[in-house]
């Protein structure tokens, strides 16, 4: 049996299709994972919500890209967590053997132009709102978020889900 991170947080059949769409989709499914566990403060649940955004499910789907998908985010919030993997699964398609890395699997949810670049790749400055949106992310306070920045705290969440207690 294969464990990935947070395989004890998650129901067999939501684990066995992360492992399937990563397959498919030549990544890590811990990768995918830990992502999901950052975007939904590790409660994998399809109606986490941001006040703010309005971004809502396992990777923080915006209501743009909801409608992309041909749905909205109501109707992603009202689904199960194994029915919303297929969305996740659609949304991440086009980055198809391009996600090697963890950081490159966390940007093609937060800034898909990053998936490839240098970890040191400037994605938000001072005084943009993209910038404002994501400051907490600049770590060393500099007034840019670089990609590895970005990815850090995912990282930590990647080590996380792979201890004793949430692999499964």
């Amino acid at each position: 049996m294969t464990e990935i991170a947070f395989g004890k947080k998650v129901s067999a059949a939501f684990k066995d299709k992360v492992i399937t769409i990563c397959d498919e989709l030549g990544c890590d499914a811990s990768f995918l994972m830990a992502c999901m566990a950052f975007e939904t403060g590790e409660r994998f649940r399809s109606n986490t919500v941001n006040k703010v955004s309005g971004a809502t499910g396992l990777i923080q789907f915006m209501p743009s890209t909801a409608k992309g998908l041909g749905t909205t985010t109501g109707k992603l919030a009202a689904m199960t967590e194994v029915g919303q993997l297929d969305y996740v699964a659609q949304y991440f398609k086009p980055e198809k053997d391009k996600l090697k890395t963890l950081s490159d699997v966390y940007m093609a949810i937060l800034w898909p132009a990053a998936v490839g670049k240098a970890e040191a790749f400037v994605m938000f400055r001072v005084p943009t709102v993209q910038y404002q949106q994501n400051k907490g992310l600049d770590s060393n306070r500099d007034g840019a978020v670089t990609k590895g920045e970005a990815a850090a705290r995912v990282q930590n969440k990647l080590t996380r889900g792979l201890s004793d207690t949430f692999r499964g």
